[in-house]
């Protein structure tokens, strides 16, 4: 599998925002990130179903929405009808994780659960199968334009391994301090998809950036496969 680049909206010009969108859409990214946050599980605000609706009517490729909300489960079928083809969950804020994955299924997106800096990786051991997606907060969630933790990179190659004994399908997502200089070790750490909202959106070109960053993750997984 090619790496996959999901550009985090959070970063993008809110007072432009399907400027932007099209942008996305005529570059080579894969998913579109959306960071839905309460003000509760995180100290932040940002999206809400009225603006995934906006973002669903003109996207031309998959919404990738990451909650980092209190009681994500009372919420499902309003991410559903407002567009989301993948939602995420934290495991920090999900008392029954497995049924909440379940109903994720069941309405027909794709789930993901998330793990925050603090988090260990063997937390998913019982549910590791079930998913779709994990995803590795690198930074602490929040905010964006902090800096990449490095110890993720020996979590993720935890991860990796963990999903291979279980012989889960999952993928591993990475979200927080993404940079074309990290792109290559991250990807060869186990990662799939990487998630950038800064580094790209406050770049000159933002539609090159994107393209230099798969362009890094790419030739580190070529790299892999060869040796």
């Amino acid at each position: 599998m090619k790496p996959l680049i999901s550009p985090s909206l959070l970063s993008a010009d809110f007072a432009n925002l399907q400027k932007d969108i099209f942008m996305l859409n005529n570059s080579v990214a894969d998913w579109f990130h959306i960071d839905v946050m309460d003000g509760v599980f995180v100290p932040n605000i940002s999206f809400g179903f009225p603006v995934i609706k906006a973002i669903k009517k003109h996207s031309k490729k998959p919404l990738d929405v990451h909650l980092m909300i209190s009681k994500p489960e009372k919420f499902l079928k309003e991410f559903k009808d407002a567009g989301a083809d993948i939602l995420t969950i934290h495991y920090e804020e999900s008392t029954h994780l497995n049924r909440t994955i379940q109903e994720i299924k069941n309405l027909g997106m794709k789930a993901g659960v998330a793990i925050n800096p603090h988090t260990g990786v063997y937390s998913l051991e019982d549910i590791i199968s079930e998913v779709d997606l994990v995803l590795v907060m690198s930074v602490n969630p929040g905010f964006g334009g902090q800096k990449f933790i490095s110890g993720s990179y020996d979590k993720i190659r935890k991860l990796r391994k963990l999903i291979e004994v279980k012989k889960s399908k999952a993928l591993i997502e990475v979200d927080g301090g993404v940079t074309d200089e990290n792109a290559a070790r991250i990807i060869s750490s186990g990662a799939d998809i990487l998630v950038a909202g800064n580094f790209i959106f406050s770049s000159p070109n933002p539609s090159e950036t994107i393209s230099s960053l798969k362009n890094s993750a790419m030739g580190q997984k070529e790299k892999a496969i060869i040796t």
